[in-house]
């Protein structure tokens, strides 16, 4: 498998997928066309969604082609190159993938040695699961389940506080939830400007911040790029 998950598209102050393109680039070497779902997009069309990552992409030569627009997005996902999965509402994502088919249809691409390339919730979706969405579940989706192109939870966007004056519960607390309620999974915490990237049998932290790791009966605790993290897979 060859897979880079992001966890954010834009670091605050910065155009629109500005840090992680080098690496979006380097990851799609030799890759003349991705297939991208667009489905995130909720308060904006497919289209328009279209149109902005293509002006990214065309910086590497890349055709941008959404799955909106075929007859069987399915189909066109078992004929891609590559495929792009992008951010907004991950339920509102996972409901579109579903109906379409292309859950199953991304595993197997996947498994088969196609790049996979998703940022917020396309880094999201490919766990088992959605269940470490940061997002509102605005729709209903078949169920919780996703690609499982890994074994392990991504939250991207993590944060390690509350904003100041808020007493809910902070991020850690809803992680070592889900970690009580799936004692087999691990669930990591992915800052933002940070990505993860599988290649060759490989996991890598990509990034100048540290990822957080729960699991159940361990205490939170941090791993830095650079470090093993083959205990995940």
């Amino acid at each position: 498998m060859r897979l880079l998950l992001i966890s954010n598209s834009t670091n605050a102050g910065e155009a629109y997928l500005a840090y992680p393109m080098p690496r979006i680039g380097e990851f799609l070497r030799g890759v003349r066309e991705v297939a991208f779902v667009p489905y995130a997009a909720v308060t904006f069309s497919y289209a328009d969604y279209e149109r902005r990552v293509q002006a990214r992409f065309s910086e590497f030569g890349i055709r941008v082609r959404s799955v909106h627009r075929a007859a069987d997005p399915a189909a066109m996902i078992r004929r891609a190159e590559a495929i792009c999965v992008g951010g907004g509402n991950t339920f509102a994502l996972a409901k579109k993938m579903q109906e379409q088919g292309l859950m199953r249809a991304i595993r197997n691409r996947v498994k088969a040695g196609v790049p996979y390339v998703g940022w917020s919730a396309g880094s999201n979706v490919a766990c088992p699961a959605i269940s470490t969405t940061n997002d509102m579940p605005i729709v209903e989706p078949e169920s919780f389940r996703a690609v499982g192109a890994v074994k392990f939870q991504i939250n991207p966007h993590y944060l390690d506080a509350n904003p100041e004056g808020h007493a809910g519960e902070t991020r850690e607390v809803r992680l070592l939830e889900f970690v009580a309620a799936n004692p087999r999974r691990y669930a990591v915490g992915l800052r933002e400007g940070c990505m993860l990237r599988y290649e060759n049998g490989r996991l890598e932290l990509l990034g100048s911040r540290p990822m957080r790791i729960f699991k159940k009966g361990l205490t939170p605790y941090e791993v830095q790029p650079g470090d093993d993290l083959s205990f995940l897979l």
